[in-house]
């Protein structure tokens, strides 16, 4: 049992299924076959989603995957995200987090503060915060490592411990931040990130 809100989200991503393009589809299912493959040899499966600064578009997957995988049952899913380098999970992105409903909960007054995001009273939250892909709150090796920007993509030609790596990527809402659109985009990426990592885990 998901927490209500979370569930009425994602009922209405799952009805827009159809809006993801063909090409896009055939990137979501490389994700789908790794979590597959490892699920079949019984393997622990741990995904890392690795965005620069490990603020907005990297939690948001994290966040949207390890949620999916309570929803389709899908079991031993570990969904962790960083970045090259540490800044703080986006307040704008967290915003949008609460706006799908899951319960967030900011621990600490630092900059780079902790949130533990909650989607379901059965599973542990998920615990956010800003960090390098390779901190070793981080799985360390055999893990696959999602590159959700284009930027980290380029600048990581080597992901240190990674036993796989794929490429998701998404324009950064950041792009509207201080503007009328930013609440409208923000919203916008998350429920992209939903409807993708929902159908990519649909396929497994």
């Amino acid at each position: 049992m998901l927490l209500e809100g979370v569930e009425n989200y994602i009922n209405s991503c799952i009805n827009d299924f159809d809006s993801i393009s063909l090409e896009r589809r055939a990137e979501l299912e490389e994700l789908s076959h790794y979590i597959h493959k490892k699920a079949q040899a019984s393997m622990d499966i741990e995904l890392t989603f690795i965005c620069t600064h490990n603020s907005r578009r990297s939690h948001l997957s994290q966040i949207w995957a390890q949620t999916a995988a309570a929803w389709y049952g899908i079991a031993n899913i570990s969904c962790w995200s960083g970045g090259t380098e540490a800044t703080a999970f986006n307040p704008r992105a967290v915003k949008a987090v609460q706006d799908a409903g899951f319960i967030v909960e900011k621990k600490g007054r630092e900059e780079n503060p902790h949130y533990l995001v909650t989607y379901s009273q059965d599973f542990e939250p998920c615990i956010c915060f800003s960090k390098t892909y390779d901190d070793p709150f981080n799985p360390q090796h055999d893990y696959c490592a999602i590159m959700t920007c284009s930027s980290a993509d380029e600048a990581c030609p080597i992901v240190h411990g990674a036993g796989e790596r794929l490429a998701i990527r998404y324009e950064d809402p950041k792009a509207f931040d201080g503007t009328d659109l930013e609440e409208e985009k923000y919203a916008e990426r998350c429920r992209q990130i939903a409807r993708e990592m929902l159908y990519a885990f649909s396929r497994v």
